[in-house]
Formats: structure tokens, sequence, C-alpha cells
């Protein structure tokens, strides 16, 4: 039917013009400047991620919209959202709760080091912190973390970078961010010593400082608790089968509210006083039960060898 003979009712036809939006998977990449934020990105964009460095908070949305017209060019991207904007904080919390309200499901990566860590890593590239202004390093990371304070909270993974390199950063994200069936839930494992701090990008944290210490056993000293020696006398004591018995049944309950709320990665963090036998040996079988309660499971001995 030609133009001139279409009834004035009768609506044209485009040809075409239907597409199939597929929403991408979106990862936010945040936290402390020098922490590592560029490292992630880049390991992100070797695995075939689309990356965004410093995109302002507010075009996050267009940015999603962007990549589901793609047809699929675009199935993945990362956002790295920092305080180079300064004034654009306000608009995060705007647009983390317009990508909700879509049903978009997006995943915020926080980089996190301590403040000792920080003031070397920007005094030995000879440059001042972002938001230190006429004040010191230390008062710029001050500044940075009271900004970051909620942003930190609703983050999905914490990785704590102060003893990483750039190595272990790398392999870090490669292990949660390999491409693959996506597993419901990761869980990384992390045996600490009390003496040398708490882990900051933990979830939970267990203390396994009432069973005896085999450190005091002459024999058992130079093993660590990867050893069976060590984990036999540990689990032979009385209390730590039964203690790992509750506290792996309370994770279980954990693990099933975390999936009802889409977290995808916890951090448990197992201490004893110097993280080298008691608390290796309880992370090595409490990573074991995850694992075949059907979480994927990383193990972590922060601290072994530091002694």
């Amino acid at each position: 039917m030609s133009e001139q003979t279409r009834g004035e009712d009768e609506p044209a036809t485009a040809v075409g013009t239907e597409e199939t939006l597929t929403t991408p998977e979106l990862v936010i990449i945040s936290g402390m400047s020098g922490a590592g934020r560029s490292t992630a990105a880049k390991c992100l964009e070797d695995l075939g991620w689309f990356v965004v460095d410093n995109l302002p908070p507010a075009l996050i949305p267009t940015m999603v919209d962007l990549g589901a017209r793609s047809q699929g060019n675009v199935a993945r991207i990362a956002v790295v959202v920092d305080v180079r904007g300064r004034g654009f904080f306000d608009s995060l919390r705007e647009s983390l709760t317009d990508l909700d309200t879509k049903g978009v499901t997006r995943r915020i990566v926080f980089l996190e080091a301590s403040d000792n860590a920080l003031v070397q890593r920007f005094e030995s590239v000879r440059r001042p912190h972002p938001l230190q202004g006429e004040g010191r390093i230390v008062d710029g990371i001050a500044a940075e973390r009271d900004l970051l304070r909620e942003l930190r909270g609703d983050a999905d993974l914490v990785i704590d970078t102060s003893n990483l390199n750039v190595h272990e950063l790398r392999a870090k994200m490669d292990a949660q961010f390999t491409s693959g069936d996506e597993p419901e839930l990761r869980a990384t494992v992390m045996s600490f010593g009390y003496k040398y701090g708490l882990p900051v990008d933990a979830d939970h944290v267990v203390d396994c400082r009432f069973l005896p210490n085999p450190h005091w056993v002459p024999e058992l000293r130079p093993y660590t608790g990867t050893s069976e020696e060590v984990a036999g006398y540990v689990f032979n004591q009385p209390g730590a089968k039964e203690f790992l018995d509750r506290y792996a049944e309370l994770l279980q309950l954990i693990a099933t509210g975390y999936r009802r709320e889409g977290k995808r990665y916890v951090t448990i963090a197992v201490g004893c006083t110097g993280g080298k036998h008691r608390s290796v040996a309880m992370s090595e079988r409490l990573a074991r039960r995850l694992a075949a309660e059907g979480v994927e499971t990383v193990v972590v001995h922060r601290d072994m060898g530091r002694e």
C-alpha cells in the first residue's frame, strides 16, 4: 500500500524496530585513594569487562541503559567511583536507588588499606592526597574515610590491600570475577593473629584463643595449623569440635540470608594469638564444611609465616 492510498487511521508499521534489552552486569569499584582501585579496574578490564574510570555517579544508570541497548556487546560493566569528582557522592546514593528501582543487579567492591600503608604509598610517589588541601596526607585520608563510610558499609566485597602487592590484589580479583558459572555465594575464610591486628575487611570475626596454644608444646611449635600434628592436637581439645559444629551451623543460617538478600561475598576471619596454629587449623576445617555445603570457598592465612 502506498503512502498516498493508506487510510488516515491506519498506522504506519516500522520494520525491525523491536529490540531485546539485556541488562548488563554492573560492578562499582570504589574505596580509598591509593588502595588499588586502578589495579582492580585493570584486572576486570583484562577479564573482558567494559571499564569506565571516574564516571560521574549520576551517569551510571545511563551507562547501564546504553549497555542494555548494545545487543550483548557490553554485557559486563565496571565503573570506578572515587573522590576525584568531589561533590558527586550525593548523586551516587540517588543513582544506586534508581538502579535498585529498575531491578538492576549491582555489586560494590571497596578497596581498603591502613592509614600507614596509604601514607607510605602517597609518599613513595610524591603526590598529595586529593582531599588534603593545605593539610597533611593523614588529613586527606581521614576526610576520605568519613566521606566513604556509608558506601563501605554497603559494599558487597571489601578487600584490604595493606599487605598486598599488585600481583596478590590481581589474584584476589581474579578469584572473585573469573568467568564461569556464577556461584550463589563466595566465602573467604581468613586466619589471622590478634597481635597483628584485626582484618579490616572481615564480615565476621571469631576467636579461637579459648583453645590451648600449640605454641607451648615444643614438638609442635615449628609446625603450622596446616599440619596433621597441629590440627590433631587442636581438635582433640575440649570444645574444639563442638565449636566448629555450632559455628558452621550458624554460618549456614547466615548464608541462607545472604543468598536471599543477594549478597555474594563474605569474609570470615578466624583469629588466635599469632595466626599460626589454632586459627589456621580451624580455618581449614571450616572452609571444608562450607565447601561441602555448596559455598565456593577460598582459604587465606594472613599472618602465617610472620613470626
